[in-house]
């Protein structure tokens, strides 16, 4: 007899009827003897109707407050779900964050958790319920209701997992695993079988969406087995896993982009101590995430700094540096939001030279500049326009291998 954590995302609760139908399915587990606790998002829809109403009533609705609304959300889904699994003859419990006591920090709408009491939890396993927690919420010591982001129920989950010490968590998605790359841009893309926790790190922070990177990152801290798959189909899935030798023998597992990118040049900098530190100090106090950074020397002791950041947040960074150039006297502030950051993953990158040069040559071989590279152990990224994203991404994952094809030589 297991004990089974399982996550059904707001398209899998969609309706009454998609809840019932996740209900007979968790009660199959539970009919073999397995105890069972499930953790739901909002109906589909409901979070971004929630935050429409928050922006009818006040321009920049208030964090604390917006959190207890968007709380609701799951509340209606966990309670809808107990009286389904109760209608088919089993108990069931359904648990609010600040019920289960998942205690998270004070900063709201994007809420971190520092940890979990089990006990209730546990209590009502023992009495045979099926446990429904609501995902994406927590509470803090002073009893505010939070909200984790965008994401949080997949959080939650691998949490809970993590806390129960659970023998799986299983993430019920759209999906049906993890795939090679986006199957909607590459009809050759296959679901992977095995992934590990640092690839599904990498992919999830360069824009593969099936798993919240928060998540991952628990999954790995704790060693908790995860799993991919969808709700509509009894296939399995895509498991998330340790790393092992047979994970190596492959040097890319998958093709990934995010066109959440925009980048900025600023021109003709001053190439003294500190400056670095003058550009990106206020935009660090803003919120705004840089990722890629590329410093090129001019002569006459003057450099250009380019970077990225989220597209959501360029015109808020370029109104920043745009006055921290003039401080500092800098030339000038331009950038583009027209770009794409194409990456691929592989832990068998460490163990096979040449892979950065074999991506170069492929993207040349299509005409697609690079405007920007970055590395890592396991992955290479090129930023390049947006237009020839879909071109990028099927060429990569055809040389690479993953359709089936020859691996490219580097």
């Amino acid at each position: 007899m297991a004990l089974i954590v399982e996550k059904f995302g707001g398209t899998s609760v969609a309706n009454p009827e998609k809840i019932k139908a996740v209900a007979e399915r968790v009660l199959a587990s539970r009919r073999q003897g397995h105890r069972m606790v499930v953790v739901l998002s909002a109906m589909a829809g409901e979070t971004n109707r929630f935050v429409a109403l928050a922006q009818e009533m006040q321009a920049l609705p208030d964090p604390r407050e917006m959190d207890v609304l968007l709380a609701t959300g799951e509340q209606v889904t966990v309670a809808l779900f107990a009286m389904a699994v109760k209608e088919m003859g089993f108990d069931s419990v359904s648990l609010l964050g600040d019920q289960v006591k998942i205690h998270t920090d004070a900063l709201h709408t994007r809420a971190r958790i520092t940890g979990i009491d089990t006990a209730l939890i546990e209590q009502h396993l023992d009495q045979g319920r099926v446990v429904v927690v609501a995902g994406f919420q927590g509470v803090t010591d002073q009893g505010d209701i939070t909200t984790l982001g965008r994401g949080g129920s997949d959080t939650t989950a691998v949490a809970l997992a993590a806390a129960l010490k659970a023998d799986s968590c299983e993430i019920f998605t759209d999906v049906e695993g993890v795939y090679t790359t986006d199957p909607n841009i590459c009809a050759s893309a296959r679901k992977v079988d095995r992934i590990s926790y640092d690839e599904m790190l990498e992919l999830a922070s360069l824009g593969a969406k099936v798993l919240d990177i928060r998540s991952v990152g628990i999954a790995k801290r704790y060693k908790v087995p995860v799993q991919v798959r969808s709700t509509f189909t009894n296939t399995e899935g895509t498991w998330v896993v340790e790393e092992d030798k047979d994970m190596e023998t492959n040097p890319v597992s998958g093709v990934t982009y995010s066109k959440n990118e925009a980048r900025i040049t600023v021109s003709k900098v001053p190439d003294i101590p500190g400056t670095a530190a003058r550009f990106f100090d206020p935009i660090s106090k803003e919120g705004i995430v840089v990722d890629m950074i590329i410093q090129n020397t001019r002569d006459g002791q003057l450099t250009d700094m380019t970077f990225t950041v989220p597209r959501a947040d360029y015109k808020r960074a370029m109104s920043i540096l745009e006055k921290t150039a003039a401080e500092i006297g800098a030339e000038g502030v331009n950038g583009s939001e027209n770009i794409t950051k194409v990456s691929i993953v592989g832990v068998g990158m460490r163990n096979h030279p040449g892979i950065a040069t074999t991506m170069f040559k492929v993207l040349a071989g299509e005409g697609i500049n690079i405007l920007m590279i970055s590395t890592s152990e396991i992955k290479v990224s090129c930023v390049i326009e947006e237009k020839y994203t879909e071109l990028a991404v099927r060429a990569l994952h055809h040389a690479f291998g993953l359709d089936g094809a020859p691996q490219a030589e580097g």
